[in-house]
């Protein structure tokens, strides 16, 4: 078996750590608008607890649905600041991970799990405070036997992720940025975030001028040719 084509690849080229620091200091919702409003994994993987946040690389894992035989390889591959994440098909009938496993990622460094499944032992994870992302909960336990992948291409919330990707997570979601372009969408955010701010400037000093909505809506046929709101 040649080593493209076996299960767990331990080589692959990662967003910086400094690159990572950066995005950090963003929101989710900033590096998703810029990125074109895609990236966005489904809604369904929240945070355990709303003050959560990360960016970090994906470490990317598929397991079989309700087995996390492959997310403990991973634990033993990660490098500091990777993140995890686990293509588990959104199965919530058992947890893929548990406080154990939480504390033997932050023991080694990493910065969070985003999992495309269920989690358990909420109370102390959030206690600990390591960021953990998922679609659901669930007090039963994994079965811990059956083969995945490691490194791989994988599909996490309906998005499309690769090893090395950056991985963003906060309060809104997460969203996940292919690593060719994340250092050219991180650098254009703060483009947008001083427009934003010039907007809060605009709006309480009560010169804020929206005619970009009316444009908008006679471009889509709300309006009529001059009229206005």
């Amino acid at each position: 078996m040649t080593q493209d084509l076996k299960s767990i690849r331990k080589a692959f080229e990662r967003v910086s750590p400094e690159l990572a620091a950066k995005a950090a200091r963003y929101g989710s919702s900033l590096i998703a608008d810029v990125a074109g409003r895609r990236g966005a994994l489904n809604g369904r993987i929240q945070g355990l607890a709303k003050s959560m946040k990360f960016a970090g690389p994906a470490f990317t894992v598929e397991v079989r649905p309700g087995d996390n035989l492959m997310i403990h390889a991973a634990l033993a591959q990660a490098q500091p600041g990777d993140v995890i994440v686990v293509d588990g098909a959104g199965y919530l009938g058992a947890a893929l991970t548990g406080f154990l496993m939480v504390s033997q990622a932050r023991a080694a460094g990493l910065a969070a799990f985003v999992v495309d499944g269920a989690v358990r032992d909420v109370e102390e994870t959030c206690a600990n405070g390591f960021p953990v992302f998922a679609a659901g909960t669930n007090p039963n336990g994994p079965t811990k036997a059956i083969g995945g992948k490691v490194n791989w291409p994988i599909s996490v919330g309906s998005v499309a992720v690769n090893p090395g990707d950056l991985i963003i997570g906060d309060a809104d979601g997460v969203v996940a940025v292919p690593r060719e372009k994340a250092e050219e969408v991180v650098a254009a955010v703060q483009a947008k975030l001083d427009f934003e701010q010039q907007f809060l400037k605009d709006l309480s000093e009560g010169t804020v001028k929206n005619g970009w909505v009316s444009d908008a809506l006679r471009a889509a046929g709300a309006l009529g040719a001059g009229e206005t709101l």
